[in-house]
């Protein structure tokens, strides 16, 4: 009887691709087919994990990736870190300016400490250095390409705890075809749409009527669907029509979509730039547009105010921003840039100000009074009845242009990590929501 352990070994990988024509999520796709080659099979399915989207210093999306292996022979071992760094240096795009690939190898159980440092990965922007020194503590071995940064991101996307997640599966195109104009049948993807949403999400571009599963870059990604299981997105791939040939697929797990950026809890007064954070508050300054059709507005919450913006890319969003009123009540989602102006992603109104209009009071015989001169009272211009008070009317005004409420920005403006509205709505986001064994 065999008694041995198996060996354990956590691989990430981060900051390969550029906007030139590669994604990491394609170079581990082509990792795990060569590892299937040598009958090295990932445990559960690889991972896309989502960092702190103000990263200075990012490639797309701010995404690193990761899998994990359980091995008997400590030769395995080797040849998983050959193969890996093997095809980062074939396929790394290393003349993106911001292409610094790094690579983790990690052996036995995920630790608190390291949950921690994946959470603050997202919440926070680390540096280079303390990336390093963090993987020589937990006896991680490193490689670094350039500048290495893609470390950082490494370590949090074999350790970050999932206590929510969706998955996407990526479609991937053929060498041949790659940087060319995609064949994608656009009916075949509002059909997908009307048969899984809302088990599939962000497929549709509602406010433009445009389908949202193609990139816009010259990657190998032919298309994108995102859901909350496995099974929806299989569905959904195996109804969208391509004019190409689809060369593989791979479906991830992540943490898209699931507001995991969002700090809660925290008053205006202690934000921070690049933090993300959901919290009440109160509207202070009403919407005003200012150049390049940006809409901008200030909010309160008794620690201090902060201004909010819905930027020109979030489109028709910016309309519903205008409508709101010094008074009302909102719960804001949004994060706050090197400005410290809070760009939101979504909010929920839930209580709208009431306001009023003041006018000249109505005569007894029905015509609208003027006044008599300052301080002399109002006069009727048809019946000449005065009244010698000064006071206006006040009358309520009808707010029916928005209702209590959540809106959000358009699926083409929408950050990689914040929660669809239809996550909220269906219970999505507690339905799929599991407690994770340990690592």
């Amino acid at each position: 009887m065999n008694s041995k352990k198996p060996i354990k070994l956590h691989i990430g990988i981060d900051d390969t691709d550029s906007a030139d024509g590669m994604c990491t999520t394609y170079l581990t796709c082509i990792i795990i087919n060569e590892l299937k080659k040598h009958n090295i099979q990932p445990v559960g399915y690889p991972r896309l994990i989502r960092l702190n989207p103000f990263a200075r210093y990012k490639t797309r999306g701010n995404g690193a990736l990761s899998f994990k292996v359980e091995l008997d022979d400590r030769e395995d071992v080797n040849l998983i870190e050959k193969i890996v760094l093997d095809n980062v240096e074939k396929y790394a795009m290393f003349d993106g300016e911001n292409t610094n690939p790094g690579v983790i190898f990690y052996e036995g159980e995920i630790t608190d400490e390291m949950r921690e440092y994946a959470k603050n990965a997202i919440y926070q922007i680390y540096t280079i250095d303390y990336a390093q020194q963090f993987a020589d503590k937990i006896g991680a071995r490193s490689h670094r390409f350039k500048k290495g940064r893609g470390i950082i991101g490494a370590i949090a996307a074999i350790s970050l705890e999932l206590t929510d997640e969706t998955f996407e599966l990526l479609a991937y195109r053929m060498p041949e075809n790659i940087g060319t104009k995609r064949k994608l049948d656009e009916a075949s993807i509002f059909e997908m749409n009307e048969i899984t949403y809302p088990d599939t999400f962000e497929n549709i571009d509602t406010d433009q009527n445009y389908a949202a599963i193609e990139p816009h870059t010259p990657c190998p990604v032919l298309y994108g669907i995102r859901g909350n299981t496995p099974d929806a997105v299989l569905k959904a791939h195996s109804i969208v029509k391509s004019g190409e040939e689809i060369a593989d697929y791979c479906i991830f797990s992540t943490n898209q979509h699931t507001d995991m950026h969002i700090q809660e809890g925290v008053a205006i007064g202690d934000m921070q730039n690049t933090g993300c954070y959901k919290f009440d508050c109160v509207v202070s300054e009403d919407p005003h547009d200012i150049e390049g059709g940006h809409v901008f507005f200030k909010v309160e919450d008794g620690s201090g105010s902060i201004e909010c913006a819905a930027f020109e890319p979030t489109k028709s969003f910016r309309d519903i921003v205008r409508k709101l009123k010094v008074g009302d009540e909102l719960t804001i989602y949004g994060g706050v840039n090197d400005n410290h102006t809070l760009n939101i992603e979504k909010f929920k109104l839930n209580k709208k100000a009431t306001i009023y209009s003041y006018e000249n009071p109505v005569c007894e015989c029905g015509k609208r009074m003027k006044s008599a001169g300052k301080d002399k009272g109002f006069k009727c211009p048809k019946c000449k009845n005065r009244i010698r008070s000064s006071e206006k009317v006040k009358i309520e005004i009808p707010r029916s242009d928005v209702e209590v409420g959540f809106y959000e920005v358009p699926t083409e403006a929408r950050r990689h990590l914040s929660k669809p509205i239809i996550r909220i709505e269906t219970g999505a986001d507690k339905i799929y929501m599991k407690n994770h064994q340990k690592m």
